[in-house]
């Protein structure tokens, strides 16, 4: 007679497989949710690298404090101006405590030097100062510049109050600096403080700001395949 099979260990054995292919599954689903953290990982990661590789060095206003009054420069386009091309300039001026300083009530005044100047220098340029509205303040000083060169310069906004108006008088010097402008002649030159610059150098090439976020992307779909190769 042919041995009768043991169902006992087939039912065993059969549980065994049936325990192993849970954990089998279990383990795959635990890398399915791994990947995908990493995955939304990497997609943080490269949309950080895209927002940090965009930003502009030089978009953030400048502050300056002197007594009771607070003063924020800031200049079109993106505070950061270009040789040779008018740049909107405006002070949003405030006393202590917040409330707008308009020109209306400042006797103010505007002189541009550039730097390094000795103690006594005339000024380089004296913008006409004219009450200008933007985003939340109404009526603050602003002026038109026009750099003549790139270069380091220093704006040095004197101000005293009018008759009626309550604060304590005040001098801020603020410093910008002047990238070389689009209509400029592209040969080496001389800044406006004595350094050799290149007109082309001063703007950032589209394939510097390109490369890294390629280069990311690149070793995003690497990392990605190497995943799902892992898997198999």
């Amino acid at each position: 007679m042919f041995p009768q099979p043991n169902h006992g260990k087939s039912s065993l054995f059969s549980g065994s497989i049936s325990t192993s292919q849970k954990q089998r599954n279990y383990l795959f689903k635990g890398i399915s949710w791994q990947s995908q953290g990493t995955i939304k990982y990497l997609l943080f990661l490269s949309c950080l690298v895209i927002s940090i590789t965009n930003l502009n060095p030089a978009s953030a206003h400048k502050v300056e404090v002197a007594g009771d009054v607070g003063g924020t420069l800031h200049i079109e386009p993106n505070d950061n101006p270009r040789a040779g091309e008018p740049s909107q300039a405006w002070f949003a001026l405030t006393r202590r405590g917040g409330k707008v300083i308009p020109l209306s009530q400042c006797n103010c005044q505007l002189a541009v030097y550039a730097e390094p100047y000795p103690a006594g220098e005339p000024a380089l340029l004296e913008p006409e100062l004219k009450p200008v509205a933007t985003e939340r303040y109404q009526g603050i000083p602003g002026a038109e510049i026009v750099f003549p060169k790139p270069g380091i310069y220093e704006l040095q906004l004197n101000g005293k109050p009018v008759s009626g108006a309550r604060f304590k008088p005040f001098k801020f010097k603020f410093e910008v600096t002047v990238a070389g402008g689009s209509t400029q002649d592209t040969q080496n030159q001389r800044d406006v403080n004595g350094n050799l610059v290149d007109g082309e150098s001063q703007k950032l090439p589209t394939w510097a700001i390109a490369l890294p976020i390629f280069g990311f992307i690149a070793i995003l779909v690497v990392v990605l395949r190497s995943m799902g190769g892992g898997r198999e």
